[in-house]
């Protein structure tokens, strides 16, 4: 019988509501808390995993509105770029992710202007040890079902600094657009039409590889590849355009024999994309096509950016979980991750 011990297709189905009471708290937080934006000169968001994508999801959804530049960092030190005039938002769900705390740590000592955004845990006491803003976001998550909690908070302070003054706006957007994908994907009585699960069920037990277009389809496209990492406990691939035509394409045609009995290729579109990308899709696609299994196509829908990319990541949370569900793997415990953490901790001991 197929378990979803953690209920976490209920957390998936929860993402619209998450996301308008993220940004609801957030939101209540006073102005003159934010650190002002006349005298910031680039921002860094610091995170890892799921926490560290919804950086990857801002620096792509407000690329044509940001004045200065982002740069999201997932790695442990601080580059030496990061100063006073540094804007340093630093997420990590738990608030205790080793990477996160040490490049938040780092930053204070720079003097970055740093906002932390968490659930509490040593994120928090940095914050608080700085004097900083710590923002906390709702409670009771997975870390990887938690992007609403995270991105919104995020995007707040980005408003409040003036920084990303539509934010408040393709926030409330993204929320429609998102409910409306829920009620299309979420379980329903047998045989009802559901997008997701019917991408899940032609994926199968082939491996799937996700091509996006753009910032936009990029962000998505690797979310997709964490997804199906996490959730269906599958390897997986990304990649973007136009980036892809000047590398990975070279790697199709020598082992077609064995790729076309594996590979999924799954295309990632939106309203978006550089008018050049079209025919990038359509020739690539040519090139390579006898060499997968198969292509599949989703199409983004909603009003704004921020609205589509969040809707191509929301189809992939549920074709992931499908998929898992469909191949008998529990979506939930994420027992490699789990047991990583604890053989470093015991070497960190050893030490």
């Amino acid at each position: 019988m197929t378990v979803d011990s953690l209920g976490f297709l209920d957390a998936v189905a929860g993402l619209p509501e998450q996301l308008a009471h993220a940004h609801e708290i957030a939101g209540e937080v006073h102005a003159d808390r934010f650190p002002r934006g006349d005298v910031i000169r680039n921002v860094v968001v610091l995170g890892m995993g799921g926490s560290g994508i919804v950086g990857d999801v801002v620096a792509a959804a407000f690329n044509d509105e940001l004045p200065v530049p982002i740069t999201v960092l997932k790695q442990i030190r601080t580059p030496a770029f990061v100063g006073p005039e540094t804007l340093a938002i630093a997420v990590s769900y738990s608030g205790d992710t080793e990477e996160t705390v040490s490049m938040a740590s780092s930053a204070v000592e720079r003097d970055a202007q740093l906002v932390a955004i968490s659930c509490g845990g040593r994120l928090a006491e940095v914050a608080h040890d700085a004097g900083a803003l710590h923002l906390p976001c709702p409670d009771g998550f997975m870390p990887r079902a938690a992007i609403g909690a995270l991105v919104a908070p995020l995007l707040v302070t980005l408003f409040r600094t003036g920084l990303a003054p539509g934010a408040h706006a393709n926030l409330v957007t993204a929320q429609v657009q998102l409910a409306h994908r829920r009620d299309r994907c979420v379980p329903t009585v047998m045989g009802a039409a559901n997008p997701a699960r019917e991408l899940a069920r032609r994926i199968g037990r082939t491996i799937p590889m996700i091509y996006g277009g753009g910032a936009l389809g990029g962000a998505a496209a690797y979310r997709w590849k964490c997804d199906m990492n996490e959730n269906a406990k599958s390897p997986a691939f990304w990649n973007q355009y136009p980036e892809l035509d000047h590398n990975e394409i070279c790697g199709w045609g020598q082992h077609g024999d064995v790729t076309r009995q594996l590979i999924s290729l799954v295309e990632l579109r939106h309203g978006f994309e550089h008018k050049r990308l079209q025919p990038r899709f359509d020739v690539t696609r040519e090139i390579i096509g006898e060499c997968v299994h198969q292509v599949l196509e989703v199409q983004a829908e909603g009003d704004g950016r921020l609205a589509q990319l969040l809707d191509l990541m929301y189809v992939g949370d549920w074709t992931s979980s499908y998929l898992a569900l469909l191949n008998d793997v529990d979506p939930g415990p994420i027992d490699a991750i789990s047991g990583l953490k604890h053989r470093l901790a015991q070497a960190n001991e050893a030490d």
